[in-house]
């Protein structure tokens, strides 16, 4: 056996399905998921392609574990609390959770097998709902609702040119601001000098729409209890 062929066996004897997939949310988090490869993936871990097949079969599964790691890390709804403060804590955890890895945004729902950490977190998302008072059918409408926004929220967030309250001010006193002439943008060009006046802050509208949703849903729930 070569050199070549013994570091290659040597690297490989350190593998894991754990630290294959850990690698692999690494590497989508740098460069995102569209470039990632088990030809790439092995590289990253100074092992053979083909060794990687002993642990995940496909990219697919490699995705849906990827994702449970995803999962993983996002809060459970707390049982101690009311249903509202409870989702408000997930909505939360998976905003900044999807901040870390934004990759897995477009994902979060495309999995036909979910991992244990995916099923556990949507079995207790529900059974809060469900508690809670709302039936079957309006926490599945709820759980749709609440994950079209917090998913729809974080892929804008993402892809925004600045990160911070005081970049978008600089940003629209330098660059908004002077392709927002009064007379062709009254209400633009007012909007924009406002915010800079108020000091807006665009992280504050996460709190603002989750809680518009949850006002929207109490109904629901609250005549769905009553039915029951």
């Amino acid at each position: 056996m070569s050199a070549k062929e013994e570091r290659q066996v040597a690297s490989d004897a350190g593998l894991s399905k754990q630290r294959v997939v850990v690698e692999a949310v690494r590497l989508a988090d740098r460069e995102g998921v569209d470039g990632l490869s088990m030809r790439r993936l092995a590289g990253a871990l100074g092992a053979g392609a083909m060794s990687l097949y002993h642990y995940v079969a496909s990219k697919d599964e490699l995705l849906d574990a990827m994702i449970d790691i995803v999962f993983e890390e996002i809060e459970l709804p707390p049982e101690e609390t009311d249903w509202q403060s409870a989702m408000r804590r997930v909505a939360t955890s998976t905003r900044q959770v999807l901040a870390r890895h934004p990759w897995a945004i477009g994902l979060m729902e495309s999995r036909t097998t979910p991992g244990p950490a995916n099923l556990r977190h949507r079995e207790a998302f529900t059974a809060c709902l469900r508690k809670a008072g709302f039936s079957a059918l309006t926490a599945t409408h709820a759980n749709w609702l609440l994950n079209s926004y917090v998913y729809g929220y974080a892929l804008q967030a993402a892809s925004l040119p600045f990160d911070t309250a005081d970049e978008l001010a600089e940003m629209t006193e330098d660059v908004y601001l002077p392709q927002l002439p009064p007379d062709a943008f009254p209400y633009l060009n007012e909007s924009a000098a406002a915010l800079v006046a108020a000091g807006y802050d665009p992280a504050e509208e996460f709190t603002f729409g989750l809680d518009l949703v949850l006002a929207a849903l109490e109904p629901l729930r609250a005549s769905s209890a009553s039915s029951s």
